[in-house]
């Protein structure tokens, strides 16, 4: 594992926030070019292929969370001004995680960099991030940077902490993203997609245009991601996370049964996440979300020509920097992709 950690740990500096990925796209050329893997980059996705492109179709969303310079000395969330949101209405999860925890953010360091560039334009600190009544939407205050003008990203600044048995980071979902490029070094032959604003909800939208313009169907689309939980207890007990659906769509893919054959093999512990959500419904009283994942999109948008399903990784401190996993939920997204895709 210690060449995936590498790679990891070289992604994680590169800021990538939703909106202003192209130097993250950039940086994800290289890497696969370097080991002999075709990229080609469309509006929105940048596509790796090995020598055997159909026999298999793997994506992960490229982007994370961020602030933008949106006026003089004035910084907003980036995800909501990608999606042309500026008003908040309180309906999705990213949403409701801001308002109940705008205080996480202050005295985190954050960096600027141009958004074609990537050239670095400075550090900060966040100072105070607060809901503004008038204009409904978070506000933040970050010291430093009352030179950047409107429409300059600012990425958390980050490293991987590895401690004993967890790892630490903004690892959504760069954490998939450095599983993908390590499958490739070690054999993958199949067809890679990597997507931007996801966190703003376009990047289904990105993949769909791909799949439409090659006249290319398929049901094996294997989307990787991570999934958050409330306590570390509940995931030290879950090695993946899988779906038989989300809000939008049910998952029909022969993907999710071989995954299940493969995680008894290996003994690799699993948890249905929408199975997992009704259950909290039925103990709390209360109806919650099944969750939007941008498979479901996909598919609902296909009307069921592309179909796939989601292979997660388990945290705690969704949307955070110190997101935190486990190596064995790492190695065991590994495992089955090895047992799906590369014949030993």
């Amino acid at each position: 594992m210690e060449l995936f950690y590498d790679i990891l740990k070289q992604l994680i500096r590169i800021p990538s926030v939703v909106g202003a990925e192209h130097p993250f796209f950039m940086f994800i050329k290289r890497e696969l070019e370097e080991l002999g893997v075709t990229v080609e980059y469309y509006d929105g996705v940048l596509v790796a292929k090995g020598n055997n492109p159909e026999s298999g179709y793997i994506s992960a969303h490229a982007d994370r969370h961020g602030l933008i310079c949106t006026g003089h000395n004035e910084f907003q969330y980036a995800a909501f001004i990608a999606k042309n949101k500026a008003d908040l209405t309180g309906n999705s999860s990213s949403e409701q995680l801001l308002h109940n925890f705008t205080a996480r953010f202050v005295e985190e360091k954050v960096q600027a960099y141009q958004p074609w560039s990537g050239t670095y334009l400075g550090l900060g600190s966040i100072k105070d991030a607060f809901l503004c009544e008038r204009r409904n939407n978070i506000i933040f205050k970050i010291d430093g940077f009352d030179y950047l003008f409107p429409g300059m990203p600012i990425a958390f600044t980050d490293k991987l902490e590895i401690k004993d048995d967890l790892i630490s980071a903004q690892l959504d979902n760069v954490i998939s993203i450095a599983i993908i490029i390590y499958m490739y070094a070690i054999g993958y032959q199949g067809t890679a997609f990597f997507t931007a604003s996801e966190e703003a909800g376009r990047s289904w939208r990105f993949l769909l245009e791909w799949f439409k313009r090659f006249n290319i169907k398929t049901n094996e689309l294997l989307v990787l991601d991570t999934s958050p939980y409330p306590s570390l207890e509940e995931i030290r007990n879950i090695d993946i996370v899988l779906r038989h659906r989300d809000s939008n769509a049910v998952f029909r893919s022969p993907l999710k049964d071989k995954i299940k054959k493969i995680a008894a093999k290996e003994k690799i512990k699993y948890n249905f996440k929408d199975t997992y959500l009704k259950d909290k419904m039925l103990r709390n009283g209360h109806k919650v979300s099944l969750g939007t994942t941008e498979l479901g999109r996909l598919i609902h948008a296909s009307k069921g020509e592309i179909q796939g399903t989601t292979l997660q990784i388990p945290t705690i401190g969704y949307h955070t920097v110190h997101e935190t996993t486990t190596k064995r939920a790492v190695e065991s997204m590994i495992t089955i992709l090895k047992n799906i895709y590369i014949k030993i």
